[in-house]
């Protein structure tokens, strides 16, 4: 499964939307885009976002990449994952993590979780999300979170897949006993230390889609490690090098102007042969 980076912008000229649909028709898997609503850039707030895009689609999936989840209580992400599920026809991805930028979470009054409770946060997250898809008057007693008796109803119409973007040992660990899908980002796990992570990660003997979340550019040399750049031959092998390493889903975002150009090129020049290795 492939996917494509869109971005959050709000500035003149940005259009999320437009994005998704030429990913559609490009014939991408999902789109994806991160969550990081305080900033002086204009942004959209994510989930609103996507329930835009999935509204202007038909096809692809909507992936959060990934909520911080200390912005939002998990019971209610549980209740929003559901409608936007329901009403795109089956279509979400719901990608979680513990929480990245402190300086946000100081803004916005919220308390800045130590890395221990981000972990914590996490793992309680996804038990009170799918405990409220799957049971009825269902409490929960955790260090972070707590539910008494909740129940949301409807449930969801098919399973809705919980990706986690995690590092750290106890993350991963939580990770492979937890999660339907693996999304760490290149610039942050390169290849030698994503291999190992990712067997730490099905070492618990799960089956764990492991996708990994690729900065891209096509038509100029790569300056950057956590950027895969240069030709398209280049980007094809170094493409083909991770699905060596067991990353048989990648999520891609372009990187500098043109992006819907660089994803038609993507799309039509190395995607065929990522798709055929992984076949």
């Amino acid at each position: 499964m492939f996917g494509l980076g869109i971005s959050t912008s709000a500035a003149p000229g940005a259009d999320p939307v437009g994005d998704a649909r030429a990913a559609e028709e490009l014939g991408f898997d999902f789109v994806s885009a991160s969550d990081h609503p305080c900033g002086v850039e204009p942004t959209y707030e994510l989930w609103t976002m996507l329930t835009w895009v999935a509204a202007a689609t038909s096809r692809i999936r909507v992936a959060t990449r990934v909520l911080g989840v200390p912005y939002r209580p998990p019971a209610m992400v549980a209740k929003m994952a559901e409608t936007l599920h329901r009403l795109s026809g089956g279509r979400l991805i719901l990608g979680l993590g513990g929480g990245y930028s402190d300086e946000e979470f100081r803004a916005f009054g919220l308390g800045v979780p130590t890395p221990r409770e981000k972990v914590d946060g996490m793992v309680e997250a996804v038990q009170v999300i799918r405990g409220l898809w799957s049971e009825s008057d269902f409490s929960y007693e955790g260090s972070r979170y707590r539910t008494d008796r909740a129940t949301i109803e409807p449930k969801p119409i098919s399973p809705i897949p919980i990706w986690l973007g995690t590092y750290g040992p106890r993350a991963l660990d939580a990770t492979g006993r937890l999660a339907d899908g693996w999304i760490p980002s290149l610039g942050f796990a390169p290849p030698e230390r994503a291999a190992a992570m990712r067997d730490r990660i099905l070492s618990a003997g799960r089956a764990v889609e492991c996708v990994y979340n690729v900065t891209f550019r096509i038509g100029s040399p790569g300056v950057d490690e956590g950027v895969v750049a240069g030709s398209v031959a280049e980007v094809t092998d170094r493409l083909a090098a991770f699905v060596d390493l067991g990353f048989t889903s990648m999520n891609f975002t372009p990187l500098g102007p043109g992006p819907r150009a660089q994803a038609e090129r993507l799309a039509q020049d190395v995607l065929p042969a990522l798709r055929a290795a992984t076949s």
